[in-house]
C-alpha cells in the first residue's frame, strides 16, 4: 500500500493556496505549535500529536526533558505561557494573539504514550482554549508515542521506529482534517500526485540547512488537481528519530496524509530536520539547541519552514500577508502597492512596511490593507504609531 510515489527532483512552485495549516508529532508537534503561534497570520489551524504548550522548555534542555516531557520538575503554567505569548506579541516577535481566536486546533495524546506526560498535553489544550481556539482533543485512543494512521506499520501501543502506528479502524488523520477544514472527503485508495524533492538550502537563512539542523532535502506531495486549481497547504513535521535520513519515507508513505490530499485538494509539505551537535535524535528545535530564538518569528528553523510555505503560495500569491520581523532598513526605490491593492489610509504606512520598519500587523492596524493614498509623516510613540510630530520619528 505505497502511499507516496518515488520522489522527483524539482522546486517549490507557487500554487493557488486557499488556506495554510500545520501539523506534527512530538518535536514536530512542539514546532507546529510554535509556527502556529508565531505566524498566526499565516497558519489558520494546527493538528498536533503529543506535545506541550508554547515555549514550555524556556530555552533549557533540562526543562524540556524533566518538565515538558516528564513532570519531574515544575513547569510554567498555561497562564504564564499565555502571558509570555502576549508580551512577545506586543514586542512584535510573534503575531498578535487575537489571530488564534476561532482557529481550529486538533490535539492527540495516546493513553499508551509514556514519552510526553498527559498533563503536558493537557496544558496545550488549555493554552489554546484560553486564546479562544476551537479545540478538539482525542486523548482516549490506546496509542503509544507515534503518529497514528490506518496504514501504520506498528501496533497501536508501540513506541518505536518509524513511529507510525495503526490502531484498529481508528483514523485520527481524518478526524484532524475534518476538524481543521470543516469537512473532508474519503481518502483515495491509490495516490496519483507527485512527490517533489527539493533543496532546503534555498529557504534556510544563510543557505546551509545543516547549520541549523535541517536536512539538505525536503519534500512536497502535490496532487494533480493542485497544478491547475486552488488547494490548501498542510505543513507536516516529523518527530525525533523520524527524519528522512533515518527512516526514509516512512511518515510520507504511511502517515495517510497523501490519500486525503488527493481527494481534498491539499498539498503536503514535508520539511526535514536532521542531527547536529546537541541534537543527536534529529528533533525540531523546541528547547533552544540551535538558537535561543527558536520559538520566535526570527528563529532560523521557523524562518526556513515559513519560507517554504510561502514559496508554495501559503498566505496568498503576491500579497503581503507576512508578519515577519523587520530585516532591513533600506527603503525600496518604488512605492508601488502590491498587486490588487487599491487604497489605503496612508502611503507612509505602506512605505514603512515595505522598508521593513514596521511589521505587517502594524501596517494593518494603521489601516494599510489595500495600497496607496496621500502621505503624511509617521512617528513612533512608545509602543504605538501616530502622526504626532513631537514623537520620535521611525
Amino acid at each position: 500500500m505505497a502511499a507516496v510515489p518515488p520522489p522527483t527532483q524539482g522546486t517549490l512552485d507557487r500554487h493557488n493556496i486557499t488556506g495554510t495549516y500545520v501539523s506534527g508529532l512530538s518535536s514536530g508537534g512542539f514546532m507546529a505549535n510554535q509556527l502556529h503561534v508565531a505566524y498566526s497570520g499565516l497558519f489558520q489551524g494546527a493538528g498536533i500529536f503529543s506535545a506541550g504548550a508554547y515555549d514550555c522548555a524556556q530555552n533549557s534542555l533540562s526543562t524540556a526533558l524533566n518538565a515538558c516531557m516528564d513532570t519531574l520538575t515544575p513547569r510554567q503554567t498555561p497562564a504564564q505561557l499565555e502571558q509570555l505569548t502576549r508580551n512577545r506579541a506586543a514586542a512584535g516577535s510573534v503575531d498578535p494573539v487575537q489571530n488564534l481566536s476561532g482557529d481550529p486546533v486538533w490535539l492527540f495524546h495516546g493513553t499508551g504514550d509514556n514519552t510526553i506526560d498527559p498533563a503536558v498535553n493537557n496544558d496545550l489544550a488549555t493554552y489554546y482554549r484560553d486564546f479562544g481556539a476551537k479545540v478538539a482533543y482525542n486523548n482516549t485512543t490506546p496509542a503509544g508515542h507515534a503518529w497514528v494512521s490506518p496504514i501504520g506499520p506498528n501496533s497501536c501501543g508501540s513506541t518505536s521506529s518509524p513511529y507510525v502506528n495503526k490502531c484498529g479502524n481508528a483514523d485520527p488523520v481524518r478526524e484532524m482534517l475534518a476538524h481543521l477544514f470543516g469537512e473532508v472527503k474519503p481518502a483515495a485508495s491509490t495516490v496519483t500526485g507527485k512527490l517533489v524533492q527539493f533543496d532546503q538550502g534555498g529557504y534556510t537563512p544563510g543557505g546551509n540547512p545543516g547549520s541549523i539542523s535541517m536536512g539538505r532535502e525536503g519534500f512536497a506531495y502535490v496532487p494533480r488537481a493542485c497544478d491547475t486549481g486552488p488547494c490548501r497547504l498542510m505543513v507536516a513535521l516529523h518527530g525525533c528519530y523520524q527524519y528522512f535520513g533515518l527512516v526514509q519515507n516512512a511518515l510520507m508513505d504511511k502517515g495517510y496524509l497523501n490519500e486525503y490530499a488527493d481527494t481534498n485538494n491539499m498539498i503536503v509539505l514535508y520539511p526535514q530536520a536532521t542531527t547536529m551537535a546537541g541534537n543527536p535524535r534529529g528533533c525540531w528545535d523546541w528547547w533552544g539547541y540551535q538558537s535561543a530564538q527558536y520559538p520566535l518569528k526570527s528563529g532560523p528553523q521557523m524562518t526556513a519552514v515559513v519560507n517554504m510555505a510561502r514559496a508554495l503560495g501559503g498566505g496568498g500569491a503576491g500579497q503581503p500577508t507576512s508578519t515577519s520581523q523587520p530585516t532591513s532598513t533600506t527603503a525600496p526605490t518604488s512605492t508601488t502597492p502590491p498587486p490588487g491593492y487599491t487604497e489605503v489610509v496612508t502611503a507612509a504606512a505602506y512605505q514603512h512596511y515595505v522598508a521593513r520598519r514596521i511589521t505587517y500587523s502594524q501596517y494593518v492596524t494603521l489601516g494599510g490593507r489595500h495600497g496607496y493614498n496621500t502621505a503624511f509623516p509617521l512617528y513612533k510613540c512608545g509602543s504605538g504609531w501616530t502622526d504626532r510630530q513631537d514623537c520620535t520619528p521611525i
